[in-house]
Parts: structure tokens; sequence; C-alpha cells
């Protein structure tokens, strides 16, 4: 099977990570497997750079076509620090990715590793009482990678690899939708823990806004350790991290790094997927308040556990980027995103609970936009469109209103938007700060539901 063509320089194409043959599976090497991705959306200007600008949607509906796509989301995350990060913009048609702006470099959500042929939600593991300031890295493996397992997926379309963590005692696997969904209709799983028992298992529930899936065990055995959850809140930059996985088929895997960056807008391509049984589909955007991380992850990782020095989950592991122009080089660079624990922990519940996510709503259509306040400019999303009766027009936001921030969080530019928005939970009540003519004013907001 031969990959898609190489996308347009000047667009930044997103493509999966290498292709690659476990060296367990008895096969010859075999030629890179076809790569999945959706439509570009249009930019609001020419940009010699490499990067196109991606919009918050003008309805309920979520992504719809290459113009704007809607602002709405689901996960919570509390008020935090006030941090100003630069966007990571999105473009391409095929699979997985997003850019940094300012840099040329690409951003490719990991496929797993496209490998040709080759109950309850208490958490009940241990966690070590470690140090960010001297940390015991072997007794953080010693009690994550229990909870960490390889996944793989076999499908008609070809065959490919990934990692997931164990979510509780009933055998629920937390892992990313475009690891149990990237391969096609009627997919089979196959899932091997830390001591070498394999499983099958069935897809409870995906969702593609997020790349967050929900698979089981069937017939789990009672001695499931599932990961600690921490708490995403809590990060600070530059704190210790480890990243456990199964990169390139090489099982129980650990690297270590720093959290590099917080509030890290990245937006990624996936197969629509939905809860249907592993169905490929229309292809949509995943847009995450990412954490970055320079810990080694390359494809392989997708879906497995960022976690911090105690051994508590911090992120499940998702994109990378790479300064490669070729679909077979991604690989890792040292600029890695995860997503934050307190959205996983949400997008699962509601998954194992009801099959089904709903989606914190705003209801804007946005650009990036500069409003000059007291003098100064300041850099931010700028409404476009309200739709009518959405949360928006009932809080008074106008055309023209430039939304600087949302609670203490900075909103510098369109894509910030949308992951401040889909990070937080339906009923949420924030504040947005917005710019309006030539002064600010402070307008509170209660989120609703995507319909």
């Amino acid at each position: 099977m031969t990959s898609h063509p190489e996308q347009n320089p000047q667009n930044n194409g997103y493509w999966n990570g290498p292709d690659y043959t476990p060296p367990s599976m008895p096969v010859p090497p075999q030629p890179a497997q076809e790569q999945y991705g959706w439509p570009q959306p249009q930019a609001t200007a020419p940009d010699p750079g490499p990067s196109t600008n991606a919009y918050p949607g003008t309805g309920p509906t979520g992504p719809t076509g290459p113009g704007a796509t809607t602002a709405y989301a689901g996960a919570p995350v509390p008020t935090k620090k006030k941090r100003q990060r630069g966007p990571l913009r999105m473009i391409v048609p095929t699979a997985l990715i997003a850019a940094l702006a300012s840099s040329g470099i690409t951003v490719a959500a990991l496929q797993a590793t496209s490998s040709p042929a080759a109950g309850g939600t208490t958490q009940v593991n241990t966690v070590v009482q470690g140090s960010p300031a001297n940390p015991d890295w072997t007794q953080t493996a010693k009690v994550a990678a229990p909870s960490v397992v390889s996944i793989a997926v076999q499908g008609r379309t070809g065959s490919a690899e990934g990692s997931g963590v164990i979510y509780d005692r009933s055998g629920n696997i937390v892992t990313n939708n475009h690891v149990v969904n990237g391969v096609g209709a009627g997919a089979q799983l196959q899932v091997t823990l830390s001591n070498y028992q394999v499983y099958a298992a069935t897809l409870v529930g995906s969702d593609p806004s997020t790349d967050l899936a929900v698979i089981k065990l069937q017939n789990p055995p009672g001695d499931l350790q599932p990961i600690a959850l921490g708490d995403a809140n809590n990060l600070t930059v530059g704190q210790p991290v480890m990243a456990l996985g199964n990169p390139l088929g090489l099982s129980e895997t650990v690297t270590t790094g720093i959290v590099s960056a917080l509030d890290r807008p990245v937006i990624t391509q996936q197969q629509s997927g939905g809860n249907s049984p592993l169905s490929g589909g229309t292809p949509q955007q995943a847009v995450t308040n990412a954490i970055q991380t320079n810990a080694a992850i390359n494809p392989g990782n997708s879906g497995g556990a960022l976690v911090d020095v105690s051994g508590k989950l911090i992120g499940i592991t998702s994109s990378i980027a790479s300064l490669g122009s070729s679909q077979g080089t991604s690989g890792n660079i040292g600029i890695g995103f995860a997503i934050p624990v307190n959205q996983v922990r949400s997008v699962a519940d509601q998954l194992i609970s009801g099959g089904t996510v709903q989606q914190a709503y705003l209801g804007v259509s946005s650009t990036d936009a500069t409003a000059k306040v007291d003098a100064s400019s300041f850099s931010g999303a700028g409404v476009r469109q309200v739709v009518s009766g959405s949360p928006a027009d009932q809080a008074g936001i106008r055309v023209g209103d430039v939304i600087l921030g949302i609670d203490e969080d900075t909103v510098p530019n369109s894509e910030a938007l949308i992951a401040q928005v889909r990070e937080r939970n339906v009923g949420d009540r924030v504040t947005l700060k917005v710019a309006r003519g030539t002064s600010t004013v402070e307008v509170p907001v209660t989120l609703a539901a995507g319909q």
C-alpha cells in the first residue's frame, strides 16, 4: 500500500508517524501505510508563512467544512494562572497535523505505528512519594508501567500499533481515537498487558473532536492496576515528567523530560469513527489545549501515559512536531504533546457511562485579530459571527468584538479560543475578556451543550 502524495510545503501537510514493521512479527519490510487526513481550512488572507488559520465555528454541530469550525468543547479545567502561549496553526489534507506558525515545524498526531503486517473508575495504583527536585525514575516506572498497555489494531486497510492506559478494574482502557479508528471498519483490537498477557478488546466509544477513545478488555483479569489520576491544573512549566508507551512496537519504553509549555493549542485531523465500531468515516478536527513536553515521544506512543514523578497520570500522549517534509521521517525532535488528564477524565467517564460526549459550546465564528486598547495592541480572536440564541448571543457578544481571554487564560488567536472552550464542561460559567472599541469589558457566559 502506498502513502498519499506529499503535501504542498506552503500548506504544511499533516501525516502520521513513520511506517514500521514490529520486530516481533515475521514479515518482510513493507511500503508506507496509507495516511489519513481531512480537508484543509481556508485562511483569512494569503499567508506566505508555514500555516493557515483555523476558525472557531458558526454553529453547534462542529466542524463541517474548510471555512469556519465551531468553537465548542467539553472537559473540565478550572481557572489557571494567566499564560500567554504561541499558537499551533492547523492545516492540511493528510493525517493528523498542526503547525507552529512562526517556525515551520509540523505537528503530526501519532497514528499508532501504522504497521503494515507486522465497571467503576476508582483509581487504585499506588503512587511514589517522589520529589520534583530529585525524581526517582526507577520507582516512577515501577509504579506506572503496569498500568500502560500495547494495542494492536488489524483492519481491512492495514494494521496499526499504539498504546493505552488502564482506567479501571472493569477493563476499560483509554487511548487515542486515531489509534483505534485509523484503519477502517471492522478492525480487531488486541491488547497486551505489561505482564505480556494478551486480550481481545472491543470499542466502548470514541470522540474524534478530542482524539480520545475507550476500549474494554474481554474477560479482563482480576488483578488489573488502574493508573492513578493527577491534576493538570497543578502543572508548572519545568517540572519533570515521564512518558510510557509502545513506540515503534517496543513495549514498556519509558522516556523522561520536563513540561515545556502549557495551554498549547494543537489542532489535528481525525477519522470521525465516532461511536460506531471502528468505522473510519468523514475526517474532522481534534482540538487540544495541550501539555507540551520534551520527553521523547515517537510513533506508537499514541494513547500512552505522561506521568509526574509520583506516577500519576497527567496526560495522554497524542502528537509530535517534526522538521521533516517527508511523510516517512516523522519522529521525536523534543516537541511532543499530551491531552491533559482533566479532559481525559471527563471524556472517558462520559464514554463509559453513555457512549457519547457532550461538548461545551460558545457559538461564535472567529478569526485571528488585533485590538487596540489604551494605545496598546493585543492579539485575540475576532468575532465574525454570533449564532442566534447561542450562549455568546445571550451574553451580548457582538460581531467585531475581539476576545482576549477566558477566565484567567489568554486567548491570543482563534485556535486558542477553540481549545479553551473545548477543555471546559457544559454548564461551566466563564468570564470572557473582550476588547470592544478602544476599551475592554468582561462578559460572563454560561457554556451550553453543542448539538
